[in-house]
């Protein structure tokens, strides 16, 4: 199968911990043998990962520095993550799929410069702050910060994707064999010029998640699977009984009161996949990428269930070597203009 895996930011940097290099290493290195285990299965994988904690260090980083006379845009500061990030995670393909061509790719993503989103921040940056800091933050910077769990944290714009720009590209890599590593953060968001056709970057971050739904589709891809710090989606969240959802359609999944800033994009992304193509979607840990794809965990998404509620992709999962033989061999005769 071809495959579009979308690696939460906050599993790469967990809550509470510092963001120094070597604690983002550690996970790196285990959401590496975790997708090393689904292209050692036969699979064509493309990577795509969030930058939330990432990009909001750099950006304080970047509006404290009395060297700049205006701190960076967030569309040049989602290059700088996904550069970060994704040399990360080539590095350690690399060693764990010696032979194996990795390619980590800074990807465009174009979005709608009238988006409503531009006046309703929403997308979470940066690490957790107490309500007085994040007051004094929203005071002397003009952030708008929101509630997160027991803290709050800055928001900001989160148009939808439109379309990855440099999805062909990405589509003839795959073709060749190669694992791709791309649309880090959403991709950099970027509008077009309506009358001169040029691009521009915009200050915003776009969602990871609904980017990668959106590129699995441009790549006609057979699954998506997000992983992130948690083994499913629970029913009853924030309830003293919440309860793992195994099995799901997107009507389903749209039904649960999740959280806007962090499962709800998630839960989107994974129905809107599902309702479009009709391919597998799946929400499951990042450690074990290849279980949430068999359906052995995580919570698969189809837009069928049959009477018992089984998904339907469970069958063609335990065909990786057969499915992603087809899907190469169709791309290399057919794909390499596309």
């Amino acid at each position: 199968m071809r495959i579009v895996t979308a690696l939460g930011g906050n599993a790469l940097l967990r809550r509470g911990e510092h963001p120094d290099a070597e604690v983002q290493l550690h996970h790196v290195r285990q959401a590496a043998r975790s997708i090393a285990e689904l292209v050692e299965a036969g699979h064509d994988v493309v990577v795509t990962h969030g930058n939330g904690p990432q990009i909001g260090l750099l950006a304080v980083e970047s509006e404290t520095d009395p060297a700049l006379s205006a701190p960076y845009p967030l569309d040049l500061l989602g290059a700088q993550t996904q550069g970060m990030i994704g040399t990360l995670l080539a590095r350690e393909l690399m060693n764990r799929l010696q032979g194996r061509e990795v390619v980590a790719l800074v990807t465009h993503t174009e979005v709608d410069p009238c988006d409503p989103a531009f006046a309703r921040p929403t997308k979470f940056i940066g690490q957790p702050i107490g309500a007085a800091q994040a007051r004094r933050l929203e005071r002397e910077r003009g952030w708008t910060t929101a509630q997160d769990g027991a803290r709050r944290r800055r928001v900001v714009p989160s148009p939808d994707p439109r379309t990855v720009l440099e999805a062909p590209v990405v589509r003839r890599l795959l073709a060749d064999g190669a694992v791709v590593i791309c649309a880090g953060g959403g991709g950099v968001p970027v509008v077009r010029d309506r009358d001169t056709g040029l691009l521009r970057g915009v200050e915003a971050v776009v969602d990871k998640d609904l980017t990668a739904a959106l590129l699995a589709e441009q790549l006609d891809a057979d699954a998506l699977l997000i992983l992130t710090d948690v083994t499913h989606v629970f029913t009853h969240y924030g309830t003293p009984d919440p309860g793992p959802l195994v099995t799901a359609t997107p009507e389903r999944l749209r039904a649960l009161d999740l959280p806007e800033g962090s499962m709800r994009p998630k839960a989107e992304a994974a129905a809107a996949f599902a309702e479009r193509t009709g391919g597998l979607a799946a929400i499951g840990p990042l450690d074990d990428a290849l279980g949430t794809v068999l359906g052995t965990t995580g919570t698969t998404v189809r837009a069928a269930l049959d009477a018992e509620g089984t998904s339907h992709g469970a069958a063609a999962a335990r065909r990786p070597a057969e499915a992603g033989t087809s899907r190469q061999s169709e791309d290399r005769t057919e794909g390499q203009d596309s």
